[in-house]
């Protein structure tokens, strides 16, 4: 029987429980003091029960015991006769009986005791019915119970780590946590920053009263102020008085493979903080099984002691067995009861301590926020001002590894900082640009300048500064630019670019740009995006602004004060104005040029432009304008006006240039002016004037009273004819009237002797006069996309026209003489062989 209940006991081994008290040793990080204090105490509980259970079905037949109360005593003898040790024969059979002696002459045995008259089977069934009659159902199921109430605490106890909207978070939450923790680059560059403040603080780890330490994500410059940048770390000493600069020893360069692994770490812990901090389930689930853990320890403490008293030894019974056994009461005894009772006090003890446990860990949740977690301990200790709070799950994870040890947040803020990750993007940013590298993306742009053009890299290689020659440096879409000292070498830039990139530059490297950059430009997306740096630039002489300048709620954001850009000469604007910046009057003083391109946001307000009295030029761009401003009329200095891509349809104001006696260049041109007045010859001193992409359909005679114009551009209209009068302007140079309706060139614009450049193409020209050989300085004519037949010979007599300059289909080119194609083709291979 003992056999076979053991046989059943291990048909439910102990270790199938393994599952539910054992985790990996990597989610010990999640498992705080009480989490594993309860741990241990569902262990003790598990033991108590299965020993229970145990006990239960190892002692199944013998567990209660019991006998009849109402037996009666009988006395009784027992007479003993000798035994006979052999078979009587025959003869003794035969003989007479012998006579018998009385019972009173033979000695007598008295027997003691209770005589019941059941045998071993009625008692066997006596205690079974009494097993289920008459001991208390606790008494009986008590082990079960702890077994059962301790796997659930288990459960509840480990129910977040296998919930599936929360599984996945903690496993990859723990598998970056090691990965960060082991990290080289966490290491490096915790010991990078422990070395930089031991050094600021002169190796002593004191901190001097004369100096001042403020964190910040990037560089600030401040007038008077010492500023020095801690290795991009974000660590900035300001300091009163002049303070030499501390060199510390660059990081050690990471190699290759640790580098990629540093960099995909931080990618992960973007794109993990991005998933997890939305959403506290992490949070409510460890709440609500410590809630269930708590009622249901007062729960089972509470019946637990209702029921403690049901377990004792004596228990009567009262089966209604007595037509089988011929008695109604038995006397029972539970075997188990001092055990079981034991048991259960160890049991409440437990259950009480675990609840204790409980009790505490639910004042520790609501004692304070466990869904923000704040780095200002970890920013405090390393220096990495940057590292940003978080919260929701990604908070409470973090509160929970704290509970396990506190080193493992440090050095996994490093890899929450930008700081960090640009350092290590600079690593191996360096690694990629060497200086050949960088040397042979160097070339040379329209103006003959050496120019390096970096786009999208994740900041400024090192190598860049040792290009000493470079005259043009362009940055584009890099997020983390930083401007070193190094680029004091550089003494021939003067011209930067930052497009979508919002640079950082030390402070030595802000000396060296306010004493020798010449040329800036900046493309932006808010207005906020532009340095500060960049209106301290005291020798800067051209400005180039493009970007969004006005708010939100539609007003223009004033720019930061340009009043210390004394040389600025040139500031163009390329937004989405409304008016003109108040600030720019600052300029007004020696602002030479001012260029505003507008988006087709009309510009409204303009009367801060008298007072910009020096200014030379002027172009005001897609500002949908639909008249000519009046108060450009008071600009008495300006020289070129340019209003290309507005609304403009009239130009009737035009007479009142006449005061501007130094207006030489009018740009009119894509606008919908239909006619130009008469009015025009009072502009006497223009000498270039743009009118292409309107809707003209004639020329006005008075046009041509403008001897002094040089430069006139017609083209893409409507005009018909070219009037004789054209003839008048001897100081003509270039004449476009390409995308016309002219049919006929007259001869007196043959007599413009001066002309280099005429474009006749896309008309209705049938012939071409001969007299075009008077021009003998032609170098440029055009003539495809008209109707002409043949062209005329005395071309040979333009003897700067080249076969690059003239415009024409080439049957009409062959159709000239022999010698003629020949002196221009000539003509053409000595330019090709000088210039080679």
């Amino acid at each position: 029987m003992l056999e076979k209940n053991f046989q059943n006991l291990n048909m439910i081994p102990v270790t199938e429980f393994r599952q539910f008290t054992e985790q990996q040793p990597a989610f010990r990080v999640l498992k705080p003091w009480w989490d594993v204090f309860t741990d241990y105490l569902s262990v003790i509980m598990l033991m108590i029960g299965v020993f229970g259970c145990t006990l239960q079905w190892v002692l199944q037949g013998s567990l209660i015991s019991c006998l009849n109360s109402s037996v009666v005593v009988y006395i009784y003898k027992i007479i003993c006769l000798p035994q006979r040790t052999f078979q009587p024969n025959e003869t003794e059979l035969m003989a007479p009986p012998v006579s018998i002696t009385p019972v009173s002459s033979v000695p007598v045995t008295e027997l003691k005791g209770l005589k019941t008259n059941l045998d071993i089977q009625q008692y066997s069934y006596i205690n079974q019915m009494c097993y289920e009659k008459a001991l208390h159902w606790y008494a009986k199921y008590f082990p079960y119970l702890v077994l059962i109430h301790t796997v659930i605490f288990i459960v509840c106890s480990n129910f977040w780590f296998k919930f599936p909207g929360s599984s996945s978070k903690i496993e990859h939450f723990i598998s970056i946590l090691g990965k960060c923790f082991d990290s080289p680059w966490t290491t490096r560059a915790l010991s990078e920053v422990w070395h930089y403040c031991k050094c600021a603080s002169c190796k002593n780890n004191y901190i001097p009263k004369d100096i001042k330490w403020v964190t910040c994500s990037g560089s600030f410059i401040f007038s008077g102020y010492k500023i020095i940048e801690l290795l991009g770390m974000g660590l900035i000493c300001v300091s009163y008085e002049e303070k030499p600069v501390i060199e510390v020893p660059s990081m050690t360069i990471l190699d290759k493979k640790d580098g990629e692994q540093a960099k995909a770490l931080f990618e992960k812990v973007r794109k993990f903080r991005t998933h997890v901090e939305d959403s506290d389930l992490i949070y409510k689930l460890y709440v609500a099984q410590t809630i269930i853990k708590t009622v249901k320890f007062i729960l089972i403490l509470c019946y637990t002691m209702t029921f403690v008293t049901s377990i004792h030894f004596d228990h009567d019974c009262e089966p209604d067995i007595k037509h089988l056994t011929g008695y109604t009461k038995f006397k029972c005894t539970h075997n188990m009861a001092h055990m079981l009772k034991k048991l259960l006090v160890s049991y409440i003890v437990l259950i009480f301590v675990y609840g204790l446990v409980c009790i505490y860990t639910l004042f520790w949740l609501f004692r304070r926020p466990l869904k923000e977690y704040s780095f200002e301990k970890v920013r405090e200790e390393s220096s990495f001002s940057d590292i940003p709070d978080v919260k929701n799950d990604f908070a409470f994870l973090l509160h929970m590894v704290d509970q396990y040890d506190q080193l493992y947040s440090k050095r996994f803020g490093v890899f929450l900082s930008e700081v960090s990750e640009n350092k290590l993007r600079q690593i191996s940013l360096n690694h990629e640009w060497t200086f050949e590298k960088l040397r042979q993306h160097v070339t040379r742009n329209a103006q003959d300048k050496l120019e390096l053009h970096l786009f999208m890299l994740s900041g400024v290689p090192d190598a860049v500064f040792d290009l000493t020659d470079l005259d043009v440096l362009k940055l584009e879409l890099i997020p983390e630019a930083r401007i070193t000292a190094k680029i004091s070498q550089m003494v021939n830039l003067h011209e930067l670019h930052f497009y979508h990139c919002p640079a950082k530059v030390e402070q030595t490297a802000f000396s060296f740009l306010r004493d020798h950059l010449r040329c800036l430009h900046v493309k932006f997306t808010d207005v906020a995006e532009i340095p500060t740096w960049v209106y301290m630039l005291k020798n800067l002489k051209e400005l180039y602004l493009v970007g969004n300048l006005n708010s939100e709620n539609n007003k223009m954001i004033g720019l930061e004060s340009l009043r210390d850009l004394r040389h600025l000469k040139i500031l163009h604007l390329k937004s989405n104005l409304t008016k003109i910046p108040t600030n720019i009057t600052d300029l007004s003083p020696h602002l030479i040029k001012l260029v505003v391109h507008n988006d087709g946001t009309k510009l409204v307000v303009l009367n801060i432009l008298k007072k910009m009295m020096n200014l030379a030029e002027l172009e005001l761009h897609n500002c949908e304008l639909e008249r000519i401003p009046h108060a450009i009329f008071s600009l008495n200095n300006l020289q070129e006006l340019d209003l290309k891509s507005n609304n403009i349809r009239t130009i009737e104001e035009v007479i009142s240039f006449q005061h501007l006696k130094r207006l030489n260049c009018l740009k009119l041109w894509n606008n919908k002016i239909i006619s130009i007045p008469l009015s025009i010859n009072h502009v006497k001193n223009l000498e270039f004037l743009y009118l292409s992409h309107n809707k003209l359909e004639t020329l006005p005679i008075t046009l041509f009273n403008l001897l002094k114009l040089r430069y006139l551009d017609v083209s893409h209209n409507s005009i018909v004819v070219i009037p004789p009068d054209v003839g008048f302007l001897q100081n003509l140079q270039h004449f476009a009237i390409t995308g016309n309706k002219v049919d006929v060139v007259p001869k007196q614009l043959f007599k413009c002797t001066k002309l280099r450049n005429l474009s006749l193409g896309h008309n209705c020209i049938s012939l071409l006069p001969e007299k075009i050989g008077q021009l003998s300085q032609l170098t440029h004519l055009e003539l495809k996309g008209n109707c002409l037949d043949r062209l005329p010979a005395q071309l040979g007599q333009c003897r700067l026209l080249r076969r690059s300059g003239l415009i024409v289909e080439d049957h009409l080119f062959d159709s000239l003489p022999l010698e003629v194609k020949e002196s221009i083709s000539q003509e053409t291979n000595a330019t090709l062989a000088n210039g080679v």
